[in-house]
């Protein structure tokens, strides 16, 4: 049985990557020490960012260094959240690139998509009209 979930970021620089999520998430990590910084999300689920240097030490040679693929899509955070408008806006303040404008999507929910600095597409997205902010 999964007690908890934890989606790790590979990320360029910890600390950009690490402000960024800050204003993204609209909280402070629940942990930031060299070479990883963990965002709790609830009981359940956690974003960590963890350097490219630091998962390469593990992970090569067997696989590539995860620089060969930085700003290529590797992943997709999809994020349920109020006040879309505001946060999609705050985010393209704080770096991210708008990758598709917030719209009504085939699947009913409104979504509007950006890159982070590596280039890991998020997804913000709200079920509802009311929380699409005009």
């Amino acid at each position: 049985m999964i007690t908890q979930l934890e989606f790790i970021l590979y990320v360029s620089n910890q600390e950009k990557s690490r402000n960024f999520y800050q204003i993204l998430l609209q909280q402070n990590p629940s942990l930031d020490v060299p070479g990883m910084t963990e965002f709790t999300i609830n009981e359940f689920v956690k974003i960590g960012l963890m350097p490219n240097d630091g998962i390469a030490k593990i992970i090569t040679p067997k696989l590539p260094h995860p620089t060969s693929g930085n700003r290529i899509p590797r992943c997709e955070l999809y994020l349920q959240i109020e006040n879309i408008k505001t946060v999609f806006e705050a985010a393209k303040q704080a770096g991210a690139t708008e990758i598709s404008p917030i719209t009504l999507r085939d699947w009913g929910d409104y979504v509007g998509y950006l890159a982070d600095f590596d280039g890991h597409v998020i997804a913000l997205a709200s079920k509802s009209i009311r929380n699409f902010e005009i």
